[in-house]
């Protein structure tokens, strides 16, 4: 993890929903480094229950949460068993998001032969349930949690919420126009919660991953051999550091905006990318 220990985090509490994941797993883990008890929360059980053994075997204090952040109720549920466990949440990083087939198109640019392709999903075959889902993944899924844990935050000097944007909310990806558009609402979401929570004790801030290689872009960035897709490879060139982000870049930037010395930061967005977001490809 490379971060060592300032006691700053020492006794607090953070609760992370897709904490069984690649990038909030590891997010998890870095946090219980610093001796905060980190409630892991994910849809499948067993993966979060991996990343709590992984903070156990270290000497780290966690425990795993089934959660839908979909469901409202099921989120309040999840939210007071934390309290019981744990005592008031300090910190909650809304790690949970996604995107879907159904709201990606084949092509990156659009010409009229692929109105009568079979074999090619055009803008015009995007399937609203799909582009749905991926907004009430991203959106929903980060408004809900903070609904549950924000109310054990209220008063409580140093309290922190954490979202997950995407550097693709500053210019939109190609292909992906659904999740495009759910993380730019995230960021969105991100300013407008700043202000929202701003005489409360709580400051909200998100991160804006770059490219890093996760469960889900796996398959759609390197070949089964390591080598780049097509696709990988045009994201290497278009990153300007020449390479995609470990989990471990992104430790600076989550003590940072957790920690009190960050008292006077909320509403803000960083990008984390390699300079993705900066070069206008010349």
């Amino acid at each position: 993890m490379g971060q060592s220990k300032n006691g700053k985090l020492q006794g607090k509490v953070a609760a992370i929903t897709g904490g069984g994941g690649v990038l909030c797993g590891h997010f998890a883990r870095t946090l219980a480094m610093q001796g905060v008890s980190v409630a892991v929360l994910d849809l499948n059980l067993e993966s979060a229950q991996a990343v709590v053994d992984s903070i156990l075997a270290t000497g780290g204090e966690a425990k795993a949460y089934k959660a839908n952040v979909l469901e409202k109720e099921v989120m309040k549920q999840v939210a007071a068993t934390v309290l019981a466990d744990y005592g008031p949440c300090d910190i909650l990083i809304n790690g949970a998001g996604g995107n879907h087939p159904a709201g990606t198109t084949s092509e990156p640019f659009f010409d009229a032969g692929q109105v009568e392709a079979p074999d090619i999903k055009s803008f015009f075959d995007l399937e609203v349930d799909g582009v749905d889902f991926v907004f009430k993944l991203n959106f929903l899924g980060t408004l809900i949690p903070t609904q549950a844990f924000a109310k054990q935050m209220l008063g409580r000097e140093g309290s922190t919420v954490l979202n997950i944007s995407s550097m693709n909310a500053f210019t939109p990806l190609t292909k992906i126009p659904a999740y495009s558009g759910a993380k730019a609402a995230i960021s969105n979401f991100t300013q407008w919660l700043a202000v929202h929570f701003s005489k409360t004790g709580i400051r909200v801030n998100a991160m804006a991953p770059g490219f890093f290689l996760t469960q889900q872009n796996e398959r759609l960035l390197l070949n089964p051999d390591g080598s780049l897709t097509a696709r990988g490879n045009q994201i290497i060139e278009q990153t300007p550091l020449g390479k995609f982000g470990k989990p471990g870049d992104l430790d600076s930037t989550l003590l940072w905006l957790c920690d009190p010395s960050s008292s006077f930061i909320t509403g803000v967005v960083v990008p984390i990318d390699g300079g993705f977001s900066a070069y206008s490809g010349v």
